[in-house]
């Protein structure tokens, strides 16, 4: 079975009532990917169910139809029913973007809690009521140590990008939260990859779970083209800047091990005529939020971030993803290009590897099971690739940027709401 789409199983046969069959059509979706068709029917039986697959194949969509239609079949309460843990904020809001899609024709409630935002007003929706809640680990340890949050009424749990919570050191704080939710419950576990500690956190929570893996799990979409170039570290912002004015890409991610880098390449771009602004963990909540939303609107061509981003960020059509820098944790990569290539579409990543990084590229080609070699860089004319260049430094020759200057972006003052707007446009 492809990848990306099933053998042509329409949604109407994956056991969907007619009330999210219409939702999805609402938005936009015809066919289930491959992992929605065998995860969807497995997870609306009540089992538990641990799956892994490629990035960008709809995984979300995986776990919240079904917990939609086994909640709306349930008595309802007043009690939180629905948990789905995930590693970042980010992740949080657009998982909560896809239930109140997904839920737009039900009562289902659903908010989500994650920190850098004020408390105060998640606990006023919490008690209010609500069906579903997702949460990241840390925010959601904070309520439960104070007694502002019962999971004793909790039938469904999910851990959404299990292996990530697991590299940012959440397992602690998924054990402690394990102590707090009923024994008897329906476990989804879903994740990009499956390790050995991945595998022995399903074997401490779950009971006999149905395993999908489908293929090669940590290898990348086959809709995503990797090219491989040679770069000193030096020269990398001169020839970043390079592929980017010659392969006139309308939108770039470009991805960095250290917030201090993100600053300083986006600033560098930004002196060189490129309209760039930078993403990290030392943003707010809200810079962070608005960031996405102006580079998904187009505001600005090149978003420079680090791995906070690399997870659960869903982008329409983007072209390119540049790896500056190579990232340590070879997961890290498959997840990083994972931002391009998304639902069938096509997608290029581009790695710049200076000769330290040669071992980690290494190590990559051996996640993925693919051999990985480094290539001349190209040599851009009018956006295609006209020849390869190997000796000639394309830096030297190429030109200031011509490009049509961005939109003018609201102000900040600006009553949209970033984390409103983003679940409208889900």
């Amino acid at each position: 079975m492809n990848n990306s789409m099933s053998n042509n199983t329409p949604f109407s046969a994956l056991g969907l009532d007619q009330t999210l069959l219409q939702a999805v059509a609402d938005a936009g979706y015809q066919q289930p990917t491959a992992i929605q068709a065998k995860a969807i029917p497995m997870a609306l039986t009540g089992r538990d169910l641990m799956a892994s697959a490629q990035t960008g194949t709809g995984k979300t969509a995986s776990f919240t139809l079904p917990i939609l239609q086994r909640l709306s079949q349930m008595r309802a309460s007043q009690n939180i029913r629905a948990l789905v843990l995930v590693p970042t904020r980010e992740l949080a809001i657009q998982v909560l973007a896809s239930f109140q899609t997904y839920g737009a024709h039900t009562s289902l409630k659903t908010t989500a809690v994650y920190g850098g935002v004020d408390m105060e007003q998640q606990l006023l929706t919490l008690q209010a009521g609500v069906d579903v809640l997702v949460a990241t680990p840390g925010r959601l340890m904070d309520m439960l140590n104070r007694r502002h949050v019962r999971l004793d009424g909790l039938r469904i749990l999910v851990l959404d990008e299990a292996d990530r919570m697991l590299d940012l050191g959440f397992r602690d704080d998924i054990a402690q939260i394990m102590t707090s939710v009923p024994g008897k419950r329906q476990n989804l576990l879903f994740s990009a990859t499956f390790s050995k500690e991945i595998k022995q956190l399903a074997h401490d929570f779950m009971r006999h779970p149905v395993k999908i893996e489908l293929e090669n799990p940590n290898s990348a979409a086959n809709t995503v083209s990797q090219s491989f170039y040679p770069v000193d570290q030096p020269d990398k912002p001169e020839i970043l800047s390079y592929l980017i004015h010659g392969g006139r890409w309308p939108k770039v991610l470009v991805f960095v091990r250290t917030k201090k880098a993100a600053n300083k390449v986006a600033d560098l771009l930004i002196e060189d005529g490129i309209n760039a602004q930078a993403i990290h963990s030392d943003k707010n909540q809200y810079q962070r939020i608005r960031t996405l939303e102006d580079f998904k609107d187009n505001y600005f061509d090149v978003l420079v971030a680090t791995d906070v981003a690399a997870r659960g960020l869903d982008i329409e059509q983007l072209p390119l993803v540049v790896n500056y820098d190579l990232p340590k944790v070879p997961q890290d990569y498959v997840h990083r290009i994972g931002r391009t290539g998304r639902a069938g579409q096509k997608g290029r990543a581009i790695s710049l590897v200076n000769p330290e990084e040669k071992k980690l590229l290494a190590t990559i080609g051996q996640l993925i099971n693919k051999s990985l070699t480094i290539e001349p860089l190209p040599y851009f004319e009018h956006g295609e690739v006209r020849e390869a260049v190997i000796n000639e430094p394309p830096a030297q020759s190429r030109k200031k940027n011509s490009r049509v200057k961005p939109k003018k972006r609201q102000p900040s003052g600006s009553s949209r709401s970033a984390v409103s707007k983003s679940s409208r446009k889900r």
